[in-house]
């Protein structure tokens, strides 16, 4: 059901303008991705028509049966990068966010370079120890490197999510490694906040907050 998926939408960006301001940052300066993978494409279209710009999908295949029903919108793939998917991903995705790895930016600039087009990427940084994937804030320099001397790859800056955490300070530590990363990297994306912990998130710094359940409620299978 798509039910009070425009007023969760409005909801959710007059709480972020709050938190926002309270930081004393601009809310124009924050994109908001919606987070709609698992999700049947009816709220994600209400979510589309009621304004959202931008969504994030991680899966291959269900953003490829999902985006041909979709209206216009900016899609991000935000989810780990296998190198035999890089041509898929690079022809479905206006952005990817999840670089962790010098072999998944070369796969990735061969596809975008097969396709005449020049890719926005982010560098995934891993600033929780519970997380599989993302590079380490010390090796991110050596990747943007790499990711820069692709032709075909446009580096914007840095993606990393947060540690599965109750306790906050560990939550905006791990941000603020985040923004410290970005500073060295370079770029004016830092796309960092989901759900729970986006208000951390803006007060770091963060120029994209990734939300799903916050917006589209509990994951479904889409249909």
């Amino acid at each position: 059901m798509n039910d009070g998926v425009p007023e969760r939408l409005a909801r959710l960006r007059a709480e972020i303008g709050e938190a926002a301001r309270a930081a004393g940052r601009s809310p124009q300066d924050i994109i908001l991705v919606g987070v709609s993978k698992k999700q049947p494409l009816e709220p994600i279209r209400a979510a589309i028509e009621a304004g959202l710009g931008d969504i994030g999908e991680s899966y291959v295949q269900e953003a490829a049966l999902k985006f041909g029903s979709l209206p216009p919108v900016r899609k991000h793939y935000i989810g780990h990068i296998q190198t035999n998917k890089a041509k898929r991903i690079a022809e479905l995705f206006d952005s990817v966010q999840s670089v962790d790895r010098e072999d998944a930016a070369r796969a990735l600039a061969r596809a975008a370079s097969g396709l005449g087009k020049v890719l926005p990427v982010l560098i995934q940084l891993n600033i929780s120890s519970a997380d599989r994937f993302g590079v380490l804030p010390d090796a991110a320099e050596r990747l943007a490197e790499a990711i820069r001397a692709e032709p075909s790859l446009r580096l914007d800056g840095v993606m990393a999510i947060g540690p599965d955490t109750p306790d906050r300070a560990e939550i905006a530590r791990a941000f603020a490694l985040a923004a410290k990363t970005l500073a060295h990297v370079g770029g004016s994306t830092l796309s960092i906040g989901m759900s729970g912990d986006w208000r951390e998130a803006v007060r770091a710094g963060s120029t994209m907050l990734r939300i799903g359940t916050g917006l589209f409620g509990r994951r479904q299978e889409p249909r």
